[in-house]
This record gives structure tokens, sequence and C-alpha cells, in this order.
């Protein structure tokens, strides 16, 4: 039996080592969830311990005391691209916690121009049609304690659907492992390596489609494109501690380190790997109202003079929480420091004990 499971996982290693290895496959599910934590430019690893866990770090769902359901929307591009999120966590028992959530990532309402020159050569506005793009994730967590105080793991089982109106759609399997430890003097670790067995999309292309454009340009007849592709894996590391100030103020810290396991234009980079940091902190008033600050995606941005220049992505936010409700705002790309644009992202969170 071992040596037949064995023998399974080589060839299935063969397999994904033989697919397409894309820098940026999936990139809609690194955009990131939850006001509250794109506040603080991410850098929430460590300390994250609600229902958003199930996306941040697994590990995080222990600290929930009841049923928690979190929503948050937020637009891209100018509004041309909606990002919509909902999750649901709750514990099983003192030891385990599961959740689950879903994200997605589209734009509506895309003209359809190939068939806008019929076969005459005439322009004919009456062959625009409309499509749609959407992108989603849906993760099934669950986390544990382990026998040493104060660590907890988790795992993410991912599943992706991509659309691209009728002319392809993709199917993809990942999995997530977070640990987190936290020590009595509030100092709190994290550990979060996503797409650990790399996340395996694999297409299926129209091919009556893909007729009605591969000769659309002349002399520039286009071939299928590859129909399986694969997430390399990521790892954030994160730090945290939280000071008390008169018992009615306190200040969260954090720092994150991101890696990559290519080269990019990260501030920290090698053919190895590409590290990229992120600041954050959170000021909170008697456990009612936060304002959240931090700095990441720190790039080395390519001049037209072909020299580098350093850009980093600021990001603020509020929120307020009473009775098991909290709403939260984030404001991120401040002055427009980055190429990354701008984004007004507002989420809610709702702790179902108020219900009963």
């Amino acid at each position: 039996m071992r040596t037949s499971l064995t023998t399974i996982f080589f060839i299935a290693s063969l397999s994904l080592f033989g697919q397409t290895v894309r820098k940026y496959s999936n990139e809609f599910m690194n955009i990131g969830v939850d006001a509250a934590a794109l506040g603080m430019s991410s850098a929430v690893t460590s300390h994250t311990a609600d229902v958003n866990s199930g996306y941040w770090n697994p590990a995080g769902l222990l600290d929930l005391e009841d049923n928690q359901l979190a929503l948050m929307h937020s637009s891209y591009f100018a509004n041309i691209a909606n990002y919509d999120y909902a999750a649901f966590a709750m514990p099983l028992d003192d030891q385990s916690a599961i959740g689950i959530s879903l994200i997605r990532f589209a734009v509506d309402d895309i003209l359809n121009t190939t068939q806008l020159i019929d076969e005459q050569g005439n322009i004919n506005y009456d062959r625009i049609s409309l499509f749609s793009t959407a992108d989603y994730g849906l993760t099934f967590s669950y986390a544990r304690e382990l026998p040493v105080q104060g660590l907890n793991y988790g795992v993410n089982a991912k599943v992706i659907r991509r659309i691209i109106g009728d002319f392809a759609s993709s199917w993809g399997f990942g999995l997530d492992l977070g640990v987190q430890f936290k020590t009595e003097n509030k100092w709190k670790f994290g550990v979060m390596a996503r797409d650990i067995t790399t996340t395996f999309n694999a297409w299926a292309i129209d091919e009556n489609e893909f007729a009605k454009i591969r000769d659309a340009v002349e002399g520039q007849n286009q071939e299928l494109p590859e129909t399986t592709e694969i997430t390399i894996p990521k790892l954030q590391i994160g730090i945290s501690k939280l000071f008390d100030f008169n018992y009615d103020y306190t200040l969260l810290t954090a720092v994150n380190m991101n890696v990559r396991f290519e080269q990019n234009n990260d501030i920290i980079s090698s053919s190895f790997a590409s590290i990229n940091p992120a600041f954050g902190f959170e000021f909170g008033y008697v456990d009612m109202v936060y304002l959240r600050g931090g700095v990441g995606n720190f790039q080395n941005e390519l001049q037209i003079d072909n020299t580098e220049q350093l850009s980093f992505q600021p990001s603020f936010g509020v929120g307020f929480k009473y009775n098991g409700v909290q709403i939260d705002y984030a404001f991120t790309d401040i002055g427009d420091q980055s190429v990354a644009l701008y984004s007004n992202v507002f989420s809610l969170k709702i702790d179902l004990s108020i219900f009963r």
C-alpha cells in the first residue's frame, strides 16, 4: 500500500511540473478580504482571530467564541470590476472550528466585438453582444489546537471556478496551511503557506467560439492557448503585539513578510524568492472605535529612463463595533503612491449570538 501511494504521488508530481506555471495565476485570490485587515495593509497573519481568518490564516478560527458572519464589497478600476466576499465560521468545541467563504471577482457586460465586421467586410453594430467574466473562490476551513500551549493550526481546501463568457471556463483546486502561536505577554506569531500543493487549474475552451475569432486578423492566425495552469506556493510570515494603555486604549502593531518563490520587482528579490514587507497598526478605544493604518506593496518600479524608483501602497481605515456588530471601512493607496489604483472597501461582521 505504501509503495502504491508513493508511486501515485510521484506520477502526480511529474504531471504538475509538466504544466504551465504562471506568475500571476488566480491573482483574484490574493486581493484580500475584510476592510479591517486591508486598512492595516494586510499585515494580519499572526493575529487574525475571527470569521475572516479562513482567508488570512485558518488557525485564527480557534479564537471564535460564537458563530460569525462576514460580508464585504469593493469596486476596482473606476467601478468596472466588482469584488464581493461572504464568510461564515463557527466553533465545533473548545479545540476545533470550521469556516466557509466565497469570493467573487467579476467584470460584467463586456462588449463582444469579435463579430463586428461581417463576411463582406462591413461594420454591423447589431452583431455586438455582451458577456461577463467572473472568478469564484470557495474555501472550506478547519482549525484545531495542538498539544503545545498557544500553538494552533488550520487548513484550507479551495475550489476555484473561472468563467469567460461562452469562450472558456476552468476548475481548480488547492490547499493552504496556517499556524499561529501566541505567548502570555501578548506577542503573536503566524505563518500562512498558500497553495502548498500548487493550485491546479484546468481550462475548457469552446472551440466553436474560438474558430470565430481565429482568422479575424489576416495573417495572424491564433492557436489555442494552454489549457492547464499552476499557481505556485506563497508564504506569509507575521508577528504582532498588543499594547494596553489605561484600560481604555489599545495599540496593535504588526509586521508581515510576504514571500513569493519567483523573481519580480519586490523590494527584496532573487532568483529563488522575492520578499515584500507590510506594516500595520490598529489603535482602539474601549474595544468599540478603531483607527487603522499601514503601508505595503513595496516595489522597485522601472522608470522611463531605465532607473528604478521605490513605490509603496499606503492604506487607512476606521471601524466601529457595538453589541456584536462591526462595520469597517478601508481606503487603500493614499496619495496614489503606487501604480495600484485606490479603492474604497466596506465590510460587515456580525456575531450571531446577538440573535439569541
